[in-house]
Formats: C-alpha cells, structure tokens, sequence
C-alpha cells in the first residue's frame, strides 16, 4: 500500500471516527423522537459526507477508481433501504418507542461498521485466493435478486432467532424499557432490557443482510478500500434514513424490482467477468436507471392509490396509521 493510499484509510478512519463522536456525544445526549424534518437534515448531511468523499477519491486514486466508488455506494445505499422496511417491522413487533429507536439503530450500525470490515476482508481474501468463487458469488446474487422479486411480504419472526434465543438464556430479559437502557441491575442482579433484544435482532438483520450486499459490492471492484468505504458510508446514514422515511415506506411498490435488477445485473456482471469488460460508467448508469425507473413507478402508483382512497402507511413507531387520499 502507498502513502497516498494509506493516508486515504487514516483520513477516513478519523472522519468516521469524529461524526460517530458527534452523534453520540452531542445528537444522542438525550434520547428524543428523531422527528421529519431532523431526520431529513442528517439523511442530506450524511449522503453529501458519501458523494464528497468521492471527490477525495478521484484525487488520489483517479477517477475511475470515484467511478467505482459511487457505483458502490448506490449499490449498498439503495440495498439499505430495503433493509429499513426490516428494521421497521422489528421496531414494530417489540414496541420499541420512537425516542429509543435512534439509539438501537446507533449501537446497531457501530457494530455493522465492524462486522462488514471482517466480512469485506474474507470476500477479497477468497477472490484473490480462489477465482473461480466469483462464479458462486454470481450466481448467488442471480439468485437472490429473483428470489426478491418473487417472495411475498416480508415477516419478521425474532423467536425463531437462534442468536436472540441463546442471548435469552444467557440473560433474564425484562420488559421495562423506561430506563432507555439496554442492561439494568434488579435486585443487585444485572437483567437485560427489550432493547438488548431488539439490538440482537438489528444485528443479526445486518450480517443477512450483508451476505447479499458485500458480494453485490464485490462484483463492482475487489478493492478494499472502496468496498469498505462505500459500505461504511452507506450504513452509517441508515438511521436517519430510517427516521425519513418511516412513514413512506409502504410508497415504494415497485422499489423489489428495482433491486432485483440491480442484484441479478451485478450477478451476471460476475459470471462474465471474464467475457465482458464494463466500463466503470457504463455499470453506474445502468444501476441508477435501474433504481430511477422503480422509484418513478412506485411514486405514479402511489398517486393512483392516493387518488382512488385512504392507505394505510407504517409510522416510525411500526405502527400503521390511516391516510386519507382524497385530501
């Protein structure tokens, strides 16, 4: 690794490291309803920190390596919003209240971070050592992406969880979540909270979901530091996206096909690799046309809805909440 490269990883280390600071020691400081307007602010801030940093990009390693970058970045940014009707559904089946969700979600992306670090250097470690697995990774996004167009509604199922289960035997749980804490002493015993549980059930949800995303990432570039960088960018604003768009999740009708253009593309972009080179830009149109087209037909469809009567939308609490379309 040269210089420039290794003091791209520190200057990232050190922006992550200062706004994580902020959140947690300024944003965070009281647990509050993260409320529309808040969480629309910090999506912006959060999605601007992602594109500039490929302006840093194209500087020191050039601009097809900004190129790969933002590819990757929309590939993990638009598969974390799937991931948010996920987490919408667990926040719904424990109860969580909306003023502790942000931290859930807090705690839940810090481990993330960690964790797509462990998962990205065994993904570039295979692929260096072991080519032909490209063909399996492939094959497996093809999968995936058909298997996403084509299964129903998502359920969430936290007792049938064997990594909440085994953290249930391992601590008493109690319901009482007032203390907005994730561990608490009763009777000099430590107990854990609902929201030990729910944190459980977040990052069980991320490491699933990071067996689709990582590969997805992978058929992009085998760079770590852009693969990392664009993953890490894109979850760290997956609680204020959460917190935006709670209450218009049920709008994206059509945002699964999407996604499984996007996924079934990388996909075979992977099993021709070796037949078919494409261009950094021509595989970053073709993912933004992908996304544009769903995003354009769930919102037409939405205003047809909206025209013909009341829906039913989920709130940030999980809760559906009748709309009144004809207003």
């Amino acid at each position: 690794m040269d210089y420039s490269h290794w003091l791209l990883w520190v200057g990232f280390g050190v922006l992550v490291v200062g706004v994580l600071a902020i959140d947690l020691g300024v944003i965070q400081r009281k647990s509050h309803e993260v409320k529309f307007k808040e969480a629309l602010t910090w999506s912006g801030v959060w999605i601007s920190l992602g594109l500039l940093f490929s302006v840093a990009v194209y500087f020191w390693l050039g601009a097809e390596s900004a190129l790969l970058y933002l590819t990757g970045y929309l590939v993990e940014e638009s598969l974390s919003v799937d991931n948010l009707f996920v987490f919408l559904l667990i926040f719904g089946y424990f109860r969580v209240p909306a003023k502790y969700q942000h931290k859930v979600l807090f705690w839940g992306i810090l481990g993330a971070v960690v964790l797509r670090a462990l998962f990205i250097w065994a993904g570039v470690t295979l692929l260096q050592r072991l080519h032909w697995i490209i063909y399996v990774f492939g094959a497996f996004l093809v999968y995936t992406g058909l298997k996403l167009a084509f299964d129903g509604d998502r359920k969430v199922e936290p007792d049938a969880n064997p990594l909440i289960r085994l953290f249930r035997k391992l601590f008493p749980v109690t319901t009482d979540i007032s203390s907005g804490k994730f561990f608490i002493r009763e009777n000099g015993k430590l107990v854990a909270t609902t929201l030990a549980v729910v944190l459980v059930a977040v990052e069980t949800t991320d490491v699933v979901f990071a067996v689709d995303s990582i590969p997805a990432v992978l058929a992009v570039t085998t760079d770590p530091f852009i693969v990392y960088t664009s993953n890490v960018f894109a979850i760290l604003g997956l609680r204020a996206l959460y917190f935006a768009l709670a209450g218009i999740m049920s709008m994206f009708h059509y945002l699964k096909y999407g996604l499984m253009a996007v996924l079934v593309f990388v996909g075979l972009k992977m099993l021709t690799s070796e037949i078919v080179k494409l261009p950094a830009w021509v595989a970053l149109g073709a993912i933004g046309l992908f996304l544009g087209a769903s995003i354009v037909a769930s919102v037409f469809k939405a205003r047809r809805i909206d025209a013909g009567g009341s829906a039913s939308v989920p709130g940030s609490d999980g809760v559906e909440k009748s709309t009144d379309g004809g207003g």
